[in-house]
């Protein structure tokens, strides 16, 4: 008997001396999940109101330019990323204000180009190759690997190529904004325009750079001295239905207020770039699908189809030539691949007009 009662004392003892431990870490462990939750529900809904109050956050999300992939590069040595037929310099868009510039030449005269200065890349323009102004779009720089490799693309396909860094991106001086990136890409494209003389002048904008293109092409028909063409490589609408449909702003798209906060913010940064509203002369609409999950095409059109659609309607362009040409997900050209298309010298070849060795 007695040593019943101490077993179950001795029970009744261990019972009591673990179990307000085993309480106690539970709750613990409930209470640091509880401060976790509130901490990134305090974070999500500071966000929004963040942005609203700090218009100019939004905009260094539009234009990423402070995110310079890759990093750590000498943007005037364009010789360090295979281009030994690339001059650097700059060019001043409006007082205070320089911005980088790069001229490749055709790949047909690269030996001859070995030690050239600027005054030789300059009279090339006379050369009977054609000539590409590539507007590029956000973040990085114009030595971003995948605008690099489409330069080599462009110049073995016989194109001088002309790029350069808008404002506030690379190493150019000033502020990224709608109205500066359009300035500098007319201003530049006069300056090439004043080399080229009577030569087919022709513009490609990327991802944001259509935005860019487009106002360049519309000012440049309001002057009635439109390009000879335009391409558009993933191109979008206008940047509220870009921004609306970015995976980024998933996590919000069903806030209440979300237009309030995030695209009513960046119009409030007199950022536009609305493409649907331009008329353009001529227009090749490069399409690279998102993934699936992301976009379904059942849900949510292509920007690019719907800017073709636009375009098609275009009374403005009735006698133009008007091309749309899509890549299937499988090729995984994605957003910025599609240099790696072993169809695009024939693709440019047709829309152009243009003939190269590989044709």
């Amino acid at each position: 008997m007695f040593s019943t009662l101490v077993f179950e004392d001795q029970c009744k003892m261990l019972t009591l001396s673990l179990s307000p431990a085993c309480v106690c870490s539970r709750y613990g462990l409930m209470g640091r999940l509880k401060r976790i939750l509130l901490w990134v529900l305090g974070v999500y809904i500071t966000i929004p109101f963040l942005v609203k109050l700090c218009p100019s956050i939004q905009a260094k999300l539009v234009f990423l330019n402070f995110v310079r992939l890759p990093y750590f590069i000498d943007l005037k040595r364009p010789q360090d990323h295979g281009l030994n037929h690339t001059y650097n310099f700059y060019l001043q868009p409006e007082t205070g204000v320089n911005i980088g510039v790069w001229h490749t030449v055709p790949d047909q005269m690269w030996k001859e180009a070995q030690g050239k200065d600027r005054e030789w890349y300059d009279s090339t323009f006379k050369s009977p190759y054609p000539v590409m102004l590539y507007l590029h779009g956000n973040a990085g720089t114009r030595g971003g690997d995948h605008r690099v490799q489409l330069y080599k693309v462009l110049s073995l396909l016989g194109y001088h190529v002309v790029t350069f860094d808008y404002r506030g991106w690379g190493d150019s001086d000033g502020s990224p904004s709608e109205s500066g990136m359009t300035s500098d890409a007319l201003f530049l494209y006069q300056w090439m325009k004043e080399r080229v003389g009577s030569k087919p002048l022709n513009v490609w904008g990327h991802s944001l750079g259509t935005g860019v293109a487009t106002n360049l092409v519309r000012r440049l028909c309001d002057r009635g001295t439109p390009p000879n063409s335009l391409v558009l490589e993933s191109p979008f609408t206008n940047i509220r239905e870009e921004a609306k449909s970015h995976p980024f702003s998933m996590v919000y798209r069903y806030l209440p207020g979300f237009e309030w906060f995030f695209l009513d913010t960046i119009s409030a940064n007199d950022i536009r770039f609305a493409s649907d509203e331009k008329s353009i002369l001529a227009v090749l609409l490069t399409w690279t699908e998102h993934n699936p999950p992301i976009t379904p095409l059942c849900l949510f059109p292509s920007p690019s189809s719907q800017l073709y659609n636009i375009a098609s309607q275009s009374k403005s362009l009735s006698g133009h030539k008007l091309q749309f040409i899509p890549f299937p997900v499988s090729l995984a050209y994605k957003h910025k691949f599609i240099y790696r298309s072993p169809e695009l010298p024939h693709i440019l070849s047709d829309f152009l007009g243009t003939t190269h060795p590989h044709a």
